[in-house]
């Protein structure tokens, strides 16, 4: 018996490094690669490392980021919400649709910060009162948004007669930085203090992580589902406000694509920091790496197909690297 307790006591020494460096390459493998991505576009493409292509960098990933990081609340709650590029679209509509009209660019913010908040907690509704799985749920719900959006213009895009002071919200610079660089600063930075230095952050949290536990914990468990579906939504209307004032018109279908990339983001990001849960500066981290593949990509000049192939390719590996030995429960 003595040398068995022996030989088990010899043999822990030797095994405990093991963990400790699996754990570092499961937390920083995925930006690791990011790392190597960025300085091999660095050296490799002459115009890859210059202030005005950084800057770029960070005009092209300013709306998806902030997309992201609304879907991250969801994720969080174990919530998906298959509507959030919809839901970009609506406020990509509505807020230049009223502006069109004579409306203070004030009221119409606010009207599409309040669609938001409508479509977040019908959403979280029918999932958490009505018992619809959120994929299920919100899948309908991008369906009837689609459908709104091109109702509201007859099918047609808006042009013109925008007011300057919105189209600087989305196409200005300060310092030379665009203007949505900033906006998206404080979207991550809010996001990240709610999530990860708040009382609400930490009960959502609880709720994705073990809900009959949260529940018997004495936590509001429908509340924070809902809450969590709301902010999704509100992150997006946000988006979709800014992406037409960057554009210079609203488009009905202009939202359609954050709705994967979005998804991309938080996936990636789900593969480092805290593996396996969702979390902020996780989902900025894979905007930039989505953002550096297009922006790297394109000044090679590499067609947009074989781009495609080349991103779903490197987005399946990095979350591969972490799967296969943490579980990833994204759901």
């Amino acid at each position: 018996m003595t040398s068995q307790t022996a030989q088990i006591s010899a043999s822990t020494p030797a095994s405990a490094p093991k963990p400790v460096r699996s754990d570092f390459v499961q937390r920083y493998s995925t930006l690791g690669v990011l790392i190597l991505m960025f300085l091999g576009f660095s050296l490799f493409v002459d115009r890859f490392l210059t202030p005005f292509n950084l800057s770029n960098i960070l005009q092209q990933i300013a709306i998806l980021t902030i997309v992201g990081s609304g879907l991250t609340f969801g994720f969080a709650a174990k919530e998906i919400d298959l509507s959030v590029g919809y839901t970009v679209g609506l406020a990509g509509i509505l807020v230049p649709l009223l502006l069109t009209m004579g409306y203070p660019l004030a009221l119409a913010l606010l009207a599409g910060l309040l669609a938001g908040i409508i479509v977040g907690l019908i959403n979280g509704v029918l999932i958490t009162k009505v018992g619809i799985p959120s994929l299920i749920a919100t899948l309908a719900m991008g369906s009837i948004l689609f459908g709104v959006n091109f109702l509201m213009t007859g099918g047609r895009a808006i042009y013109g007669g925008l007011p300057g002071t919105y189209l600087a919200l989305g196409q200005g610079r300060l310092f030379g930085i665009p203007n949505l660089a900033f906006f998206m600063v404080c979207a991550v930075a809010i996001a990240w203090f709610v999530m990860e230095r708040t009382v609400f952050g930490r009960y959502v949290y609880a709720v994705g992580g073990n809900q009959k536990a949260a529940e018997l914990s004495g936590v509001r468990i429908t509340f924070y589902r809902m809450a969590a579906l709301v902010l999704v939504s509100v992150f997006a209307v946000i988006a979709g406000a800014l992406l037409a004032s960057r554009l210079g018109s609203g488009q009905p279908n202009v939202g359609e694509r954050y709705l994967l990339d979005g998804l991309a983001t938080v996936f990636i990001g789900m593969t480092m920091f805290r593996p396996g849960t969702a979390t902020v500066l996780g989902t900025f981290c894979g905007a930039l790496f989505i953002g550096v593949i297009n922006n790297g990509l394109n000044l090679i000049g590499m067609d947009t197909y074989i781009q495609n192939i080349v991103k779903g390719i490197i987005i399946l590996t990095a979350v591969a690297i972490v799967s296969r030995t943490t579980k990833l429960n994204l759901l």
